[in-house]
Order: C-alpha cells, then sequence, then structure tokens
C-alpha cells in the first residue's frame, strides 16, 4: 500500500514584488540619469548574467517611463498650439511640410 504522501500539495510561488514599481513616481529627468547609469554598468560587462538582466529589465522600465513623460510633454505642447491657432486662417494638411506648388512639380 503507498504511503500518504508528508508534503502538502504544490503550491504555486507566490509573485515576487516588482523591483521596478517606483519607476512610475519617477519625473523625467530622474529616469532618464539612472538610465544613463543602467547602460554605462550594461555596457562595462562586468555585470554577472544575472544582474545583466535585472539591469536590462530596469532599463526598459526606465526607458519606458521616459517615454510616457515625453509622450506627455507632446501633448501638452500640441494642445497649447492648438489654443493658440487662429480659426481663420488655413492650413496645410500635408504632413510633410509641402504645398500644392511643390507637388505640382
Amino acid at each position: 500500500m503507498p504511503k500518504p504522501s508528508s508534503s502538502s500539495p504544490a503550491t504555486p510561488p507566490a509573485t515576487p514584488p516588482d523591483p521596478n514599481a517606483d519607476v512610475a513616481a519617477l519625473g523625467y529627468e530622474e529616469a532618464r540619469d539612472e538610465l544613463v547609469a543602467v547602460v554605462a554598468r550594461l555596457e562595462a560587462g562586468a555585470a554577472t548574467l544575472e544582474e545583466s538582466l535585472a539591469l536590462w529589465e530596469r532599463g526598459e522600465a526606465l526607458a519606458t517611463r521616459c517615454q510616457e513623460w515625453l509622450d506627455g510633454a507632446r501633448e501638452r505642447l500640441a494642445a497649447v498650439r492648438e489654443t493658440r491657432t487662429p480659426t481663420n486662417v488655413s492650413t496645410n494638411d500635408s504632413t510633410d511640410g509641402s504645398t500644392d506648388d511643390q507637388e505640382a512639380r
């Protein structure tokens, strides 16, 4: 007769806390400066594989945060431009900045 197992049923390991959760609270300059430091450490090549992976993940989180800041700034600038653009002035719909005269050539 088989012996009953003395161990408890296997439970999945708890999800570890996200080591990059603090990135969301960083300002642009803080995130950029830390990203520069992370890249320098990776380029130095002195980190172990595990450390390099952690640095890479941190760098990705920092780069994403920087991009969020830049996208937000771009949206704010566009909103200001829209409020300052006179409605009676026609604008060129071309996205490349060319005019109809230039396209006809």
